[in-house]
């Protein structure tokens, strides 16, 4: 059974940055890209970012030139880099292996809260 486990979640101030992590238990050989999701309170959830396994990447309008998504195939590892947090980015951050634009399997979710 695939897990993916997310961590590096936190409270952080306007400007600060954080990184999150999401290791899966396996290799996924059946997903063709890993991406990171968010949910706001009272919102629904969005696509932050994705990488394919040809490490082509996707942003959000709204996080491009802040935040950036990698991978360790090595470690079946994503990553998500952001900086230059902004209020608006506090959510609950899931990431998720992802078939030809399905989401497949999900992690837990991380909280992230940007304070003012």
């Amino acid at each position: 059974q695939v897990q993916l486990v997310e961590s590096g979640g936190g409270l952080v101030q306007a400007g600060g940055s954080l990184r999150l992590s999401c290791a899966a238990s396996v290799s996924i050989s059946s997903i063709t890209s890993r991406a990171w999701y968010r949910q706001a309170p009272g919102k629904q959830r969005e696509l932050v970012a994705l990488i394919t396994d040809g490490r082509n990447t996707n942003y959000a309008d709204s996080v491009k030139g802040r935040f950036t998504i990698s991978r360790d195939n090595a470690r079946n590892t994503a990553y998500l880099q952001m900086n230059s947090l902004k209020p608006e980015d506090t959510a609950v951050y899931y990431c998720a292996g992802r078939k030809y634009g399905v989401p497949l399997y999900w992690g837990q979710g991380t909280q992230v809260t940007v304070s003012a």
